[in-house]
């Protein structure tokens, strides 16, 4: 069974994906994990993009179940509108108008079981498209795309996460930023979570919600302080209240950054940033099952 690990941000821009994309890139590398990497963050999918020589394995769209009313049938009693948790469907008995907005409605099923008349029939909606590569032979990426104009992006993650298999040894999560909907969507049935922040006045504050969102869920998590020494140390401070632990620090690097810009991952050959993300994944690791099996003696 895969291990499953979220990255997560309060905000975007802390490094969120750069994380996800490098530890992917380590834990390969170093280690000979079987990783598959899927990218939640629906509305921008990204991390494919730094492995040019992805292979396509599918490529498929995702459709969501829209009710549609039958307005012959329809005695417009409201008994559907009534049902609607999500305020989705409008029915006006004056003028015998009913309708389902499709950008509110989440398929739940409730106003086809509250219908007596059978008015209510289904048709398919696309909301986005899944797509699955291979790279090499111990790397998958997965990622999902919403169509423009949807809202749908808790429903396409939940038929993203349906695609994703066991057979790798880590499953690495890039989450959307942010707290929404989306993001919890992306943290159900995780074993640990890495919260990436930056040591600024905005990045502690956004930092600080996530970590009341993850303690609300229950959910085992570490802190990743990304761009350290930028900034001050209040995040220490903060994170000592919270009795949070910091998997690690990853001081600002020009050059890696350039080189992250241009869409390059380390080849470990020199590489400045590998003894900061080293301490990263012994603190991922130490927290899988798997860890007291493991000879940590070369690493």
């Amino acid at each position: 069974m895969a291990f499953k690990i979220a990255v997560v941000s309060g905000k975007g821009g802390t490094g969120k994906t750069t994380v996800s994309v490098s530890l992917s890139n380590y834990f390969q590398r170093l280690w000979g994990a079987a990783v598959h990497l899927v990218d939640c963050d629906v509305e921008e999918p990204n991390t494919a993009l730094f492995f040019p020589e992805k292979n396509m394995r599918s490529v498929a769209p995702v459709y969501q179940e829209i009710p549609e009313t039958d307005l012959e049938r329809c005695t417009f009693c409201r008994e559907c509108s009534t049902y609607c948790s999500y305020n989705a469907i409008v029915v006006l008995p004056s003028v015998k108008f009913a309708q389902v907005d499709p950008n509110l409605c989440h398929s739940c099923g409730a106003c086809l079981h509250a219908c007596k008349e059978d008015a209510l029939h289904l048709y398919q909606k696309q909301v986005g498209e899944l797509r699955h590569y291979k790279v090499g032979a111990t790397l998958k990426i997965s990622e999902a795309e919403l169509t423009i104009g949807s809202a749908m992006q808790t429903f396409l993650i939940r038929e993203l996460k349906k695609t994703i298999g066991g057979d790798s040894d880590l499953i690495i999560y890039d989450a959307p930023p942010g707290m929404s909907c989306s993001v919890v969507a992306t943290l159900s049935d995780v074993d640990l979570v890495l919260v990436v922040a930056e040591p600024t006045p905005f990045g502690v504050h956004d930092m600080c919600l996530t970590l009341d969102l993850l303690k609300e869920l229950d959910l085992p998590h570490g802190v990743v302080v990304n761009k350290a020494g930028m900034g001050n140390d209040q995040i220490y401070e903060v994170l000592e209240r919270y009795q949070t632990p910091v998997f690690g620090r990853i001081p600002f690097n020009r050059d890696f950054a350039h080189a992250y810009a241009q869409g390059l991952l380390s080849s470990l050959d020199d590489d400045p940033m590998l003894k900061w993300f080293r301490r990263i994944l012994f603190e991922i690791e130490r927290r899988m099952p798997a860890y007291e099996r493991v000879d940590h003696s070369e690493r």
